[in-house]
């Protein structure tokens, strides 16, 4: 059973830094993260491939980026700037021959 467990979410004042991390009981294809504040719709902050490609959501770019350890199947998402509508519960994603998994979400809450 492939299990993805993230870790590093919290409380963060505006403009301060968290870093959070996945680690995949599996080696993925693809990973990434995407959020979901209350009453919004989930969407995608960021991907990564096992061959070093990425992908940004326009309103984090500059300010997260992420990375992975392909030695140990886990990835990273480094958010500095961050601001309060970042605030959100953050979901880690990996593809891997032909399936999506998804974690249980880690909470990101920044105050103003």
């Amino acid at each position: 059973q492939v299990q993805l467990v993230e870790s590093g979410g919290g409380l963060v004042q505006a403009g301060g830094s968290l870093r959070l991390s996945c680690a995949a009981s599996r080696s993925m294809d693809i990973m990434g993260y995407y959020r979901q504040a209350p009453g919004k719709q989930r969407e995608l902050v960021a991907t990564l491939t096992n061959s070093g490609r990425t992908n940004y959501a326009d309103s984090v770019k500059v300010r997260f980026t992420i990375s992975r350890d392909n030695t140990n199947n886990t990835m990273y998402l480094q958010m500095n700037s961050l601001k309060p509508e970042d605030t959100a519960v953050y979901y880690c994603q990996g593809f891997r021959w032909g399936t999506t998994y998804w974690g249980r979400g880690t909470q990101v809450t920044v105050s103003s």
